[in-house]
C-alpha cells in the first residue's frame, strides 16, 4: 500500500522544477501535448495507461483530435504528491 503524502507549496515548487513544461492550474499538475494527428495523440494516451496501471495512479486525460491534456493529481491528499511527480516524469519519458 502507497504511503501518500500531501506535498507542502515549497516541495511542489522544488518539484516543479525537475520536471519541464509542467505547470500548476487549478491546484493539478498539467501539461498539454500536440501531436502530428489524431492517431500519435491516442496512441501517447494509451502508453500513459499502460504506465499509470503500472504505478496504479491514474492522470485525468483530455483529447481533442492531435491535442491531449494531462491533469495529475492524488485524490486521497486532496492535492499534490510524490505520485504525480513520478508520473509526470514518465510521461515526459514516453
Amino acid at each position: 500500500m502507497k504511503n501518500y503524502k500531501k506535498l507542502s507549496d515549497n516541495e511542489i515548487e522544488v518539484k516543479l522544477k525537475e520536471i519541464k513544461n509542467w505547470q500548476i492550474e487549478n491546484g493539478k499538475l498539467c501539461k498539454s501535448f500536440e501531436f502530428k494527428n489524431f492517431t500519435q495523440a491516442f496512441g501517447f494516451i494509451t502508453k500513459i495507461a499502460l504506465e499509470s496501471e503500472k504505478l496504479d495512479h491514474h492522470p485525468e486525460l483530455f483529447n481533442v483530435f492531435n491535442q491531449v491534456k494531462i491533469f495529475l493529481s492524488t485524490h486521497k491528499v486532496n492535492g499534490l504528491s510524490e505520485y504525480d511527480f513520478i508520473l509526470a516524469k514518465k510521461i515526459d519519458d514516453l
